[in-house]
């Protein structure tokens, strides 16, 4: 005879979540992947000939409302952490957007263009290169730190700008892009019945 104990759907969330960790400790040949490696796994499997038939034919382009609508998840998922302290959405909406960003870096992978690892170097590149003062503080080039965060700001964007130097006209790019967006959370807005 099993007993069965209804808990409340967070706790029950939570003993599934550690159930579903220690269950994949034991996959892969007993040594553990990495949820990332996970994911890309997932998404490689969904992307395969005898795959999902909706995630293999899928682009760039067509995944666009896909990005934007998790985007804005997002947003609703910090919104409720500051107002209710509830971390569970914005944890969810967090792997959503994460989602997209793996499918798009396995697409252009499948291109011959990049792939999840080039995406993560360019992100941690950009980053080192635009905080010199806290990853080469004894440069003499960086010898006056930046001592507020307008200041930090500041000199972001003036690397920024050296770094874009050739590359000026993808920022013309930009405005339309916005408008893009926007059409496409309006689209999104009336699909789930907000306007």
């Amino acid at each position: 005879m099993q007993c069965c104990v209804l808990l409340e759907p967070k706790a029950e969330m939570n003993v599934m979540l550690r159930n579903a960790r220690a269950l994949r400790k034991y996959q892969n040949g007993g040594t553990r992947m990495s949820e990332m490696e996970r994911l890309r796994e997932v998404v490689r499997r969904l992307r395969a000939e005898d795959g999902c038939p909706w995630d293999k034919v899928q682009t760039h382009v067509s995944l666009k409302p896909e990005v934007a609508e998790e985007a804005a998840e997002v947003i609703c998922g910090i919104n409720i952490l500051e107002e209710t302290g509830k971390y569970e959405n914005l944890r969810e909406e967090l792997g959503d957007l994460l989602l997209q960003v793996v499918f798009h870096a396995q697409i252009a992978e499948e291109e011959g263009l990049f792939d999840l690892e080039d995406v993560a170097a360019e992100a941690a590149e950009k980053m080192l290169r635009r905080h010199p003062h806290v990853f080469q503080p004894e440069d003499p080039l960086h010898k006056e730190a930046p001592g507020t965060p307008e200041e930090v700001a500041d000199s972001w964007e003036e690397i920024k700008k050296r770094e874009k130097s050739g590359r000026e006209w993808e920022k013309a790019w930009l405005p339309a892009a916005m408008l893009e967006t926007k059409e496409l959370i309006d689209v999104a807005r009336k699909r789930k019945g907000f306007l």
